[in-house]
């Protein structure tokens, strides 16, 4: 059973920056697809970006230039770095593992609003 734990969320003003850590239960990294979605109020959960096991990342074109995955195999940690965030990147973050052979697994979420 893989847990994952997300940190990092909180209210930032628009043009702001935040860090979202996802911490592993284990060194699963080498196993999985890692990945950010985020839901906001009313839509259905989305990609926002994911990192594969050898470092290949991939971002939604809403993202793009402005966040960045990365993770520290050591630490069993992924983060997502954003910038220059808007209004419309308000929702709750999930951290996602995914492998076909291993299953599909969700963090709990964290909660980003970016406001004035």
């Amino acid at each position: 059973q893989v847990q994952l734990v997300e940190s990092g969320g909180g209210l930032v003003q628009p043009g702001g920056s935040l860090r979202l850590s996802c911490v592993a239960s284990g060194s699963i990294f080498s196993l999985y697809r890692m990945g950010w979605y985020r839901q906001a109020p009313g839509k259905q959960r989305e990609v926002v970006a994911w990192i594969t096991s050898g470092g290949y990342t991939n971002y939604a074109d809403s993202v793009k230039g402005r966040f960045t995955v990365s993770k520290d195999n050591a630490k069993n940690t992924m983060y997502l770095s954003m910038n220059s965030l808007k209004p419309e990147d308000t929702a709750v973050y999930y951290c996602n593992a995914f492998s076909v052979a291993m299953g599909n697994y969700w963090g709990t979420g964290t909660l980003v609003t970016v406001s004035s």
